[in-house]
Formats: structure tokens, sequence, C-alpha cells
């Protein structure tokens, strides 16, 4: 009899164990630079952010979508190489705006 309830014991943590290894579905979908939101893709500077860090990669810059995301600086400097890309243009528009500077 213990041994039958040692092993429904074991049966049930295993269970919840499967439970709780599935994905989370909370986590961020992107796209193209748009982010999955209630079936419908728009456009967020988190996406945006991880689609500069893709593009950066192609063309050769080590750089990870951590970094891009934190530091300007690294998202300033990619974007004076890849911020004519249609893919991320607007998106560099924000991180090297033109016109005068503030003094």
């Amino acid at each position: 009899m213990k041994r039958l309830a040692n092993s429904a014991a074991v049966i049930v943590a295993l269970a919840l164990v499967a439970a709780g290894s599935t994905p989370a579905s909370a986590a961020i979908k992107c796209k193209n630079g748009a982010q999955l939101v209630a079936g419908n893709y728009i456009s967020t500077p988190y996406c945006e952010d991880k689609l500069l860090a893709e593009v950066a990669r192609e063309y050769g810059f080590k750089v990870s979508f951590a970094e891009i995301r934190n530091n300007p600086n690294a998202k300033r400097n990619v974007c004076v190489y890849v911020g004519r890309d249609i893919r991320v243009q607007e998106n560099c528009l924000t991180a090297n705006p033109t016109g005068r500077r503030g003094f």
C-alpha cells in the first residue's frame, strides 16, 4: 500500500513538472520588426531592435540583440553602416536623427 502511494506521488510530481516545462505563451513573438499582439502584428521598438541586430549580423557585425537594445551608442554605430537598408531605415532614423544639433 505504501509503495502504491509513493508511486502515485511520483506520477503526480512528474505530471506537474511536465506541465510546468511547457514553453511560455507570453513570450514576445517578432516577425520582420513587428510584434504579435492579440493576433495582429504591430511595429514595436523591441522587435525593431531585434530586426536591426539580425540585419547587422547579415552585414558582418558581431552584435547581439541585447547590445542593440541596452546600448544606444551601439545602436547608433550599427545604424551608421546599415541604416540605409530598407528593413531598418525607420528604426535608424530615431537612433541617428538628422538636422541641427542642439547646443
